[in-house]
């Protein structure tokens, strides 16, 4: 006699597939950054509680996935270009193209006013001491741009802090979003300073505007952590537009006196 109302027994979970789907959180998460090495099997197992051959299969299952790769004699390693997809040629061209730099201030306004907010609303207090401690960071790196008239690691510091900002809204997709822009953000950031430069007393002002972002997250502020965030990339792209017409202005001058 058959029973067709009868429900199946549930399958239960293979130990290696719970593991990896713990894994694979942990790389959503930013837990597990792009090129950040894994511990030890042994340190792996005893952490998550099991058996090393239960471990080395989730691996497995994340190494076919290309989460992660082994490298021989050199451990395992999360793969770095995750998100190479995002990685396009058209990246270059924006790099290079003095209008499309107002064009990522501009989404920097809206990327960075959301992390701010929600980091303000869920962050712990072991994200908001990593902020400060990447706030603390971009102090050391102006000294060392304002010796070497070069802005590369201050841009880095400075991008740091916002990763962290982002890291601390526990939204894996403002943060990876803003990880797979690394290198043309950076370059934005870059780019800014060295024409900001041309008014030294501007960088007081800004240094100003991030201290009271940096306050109104830690403060657990949302809303005032993103009009800080709007107040400080909005006086940014006001300067720098005004630099740009004065340049304008000055190559104008520049051909009337060749003409």
């Amino acid at each position: 006699m058959e029973y067709p109302n009868l429900k199946k027994p549930v399958k239960q979970a293979k130990l290696s597939d719970i593991i990896l789907v713990q894994l694979e959180a942990m790389i959503i998460e930013g837990s597990l950054k792009p090129g950040q090495k894994l511990m030890p099997e042994r340190e792996l197992a005893k952490l998550f509680d099991v058996s090393r051959p239960s471990l080395r299969e989730a691996i497995q299952k994340l190494e076919t996935k290309n989460l992660v790769i082994r490298r021989q004699g050199g451990g395992t390693y999360v793969c770095d270009n995750i998100l190479s997809g995002l990685s396009d040629p058209l990246f270059n061209l924006l790099a290079n193209n003095n209008e499309a730099q107002f064009d990522l201030l501009e989404f920097r306004l809206g990327i960075e006013g959301m992390s701010a907010y929600y980091a303000a609303m869920r962050g712990t207090k072991a994200d908001f001491t990593e902020i400060e401690r990447k706030h603390q960071a971009i102090g050391n790196a102006q000294l060392d741009s304002e010796q070497q008239n070069d802005f590369r690691a201050e841009a880095q510091a400075v991008f740091d802090f916002y990763l962290a900002i982002c890291s601390a809204s526990h939204n894996a997709i403002i943060l990876h979003l803003a990880r797979s822009m690394s290198i043309l953000l950076i370059d934005n950031i870059e780019k800014n300073l060295t024409v900001l430069a041309k008014k030294p007393d501007i960088f007081a002002k800004i240094t100003d505007y991030r201290t009271r972002l940096l306050e109104a997250i830690i403060s657990g502020k949302p809303q005032r952590a993103w009009g800080a965030s709007h107040q400080h990339l909005a006086f940014i792209e006001e300067v720098l537009l005004k630099l740009n017409q004065e340049h304008s202005r000055m190559e104008r001058s520049m051909r009337r006196l060749h003409l």
